[in-house]
């Protein structure tokens, strides 16, 4: 997670097994529920609606990694440094899918 001017987004990442890809995707954090507040170590946000999701495919090498963009009809303003946190962490994946695929 990254707070950006009083705002905090989140990057997660999951495998899509029918895509043999990796999903990197950029969403606007949530706030956790209340009752977690008493909880140790318990999380202040969680992930939401992702809104970016970048694909990368892990098994073909031929296939080239895309970004997609999802919108409900609600408008998304990513400022430059999130959205350079972000793709500096698709980067990284790319990276780490290319060096196993060699």
């Amino acid at each position: 997670m990254r707070e950006h001017a009083g705002r905090h987004y989140v990057i997660q990442y999951h495998y899509a097994l029918p895509d043999n890809a990796w999903y990197v995707e950029l969403s606007k954090a949530v706030p956790a529920p209340a009752e977690w507040a008493s909880l140790p170590n318990a999380r202040t946000h969680l992930p939401g609606v992702p809104f970016i999701v970048a694909v990368i495919p892990d098994e073909d090498p031929a296939l080239e990694p895309t970004v997609h963009i999802h919108s409900d009809d609600e408008q998304h303003v990513v400022p430059y440094e999130i959205m350079r946190w972000f793709m500096e962490k698709v980067t990284e994946e790319i990276d780490r899918c290319r060096t196993t695929l060699s």
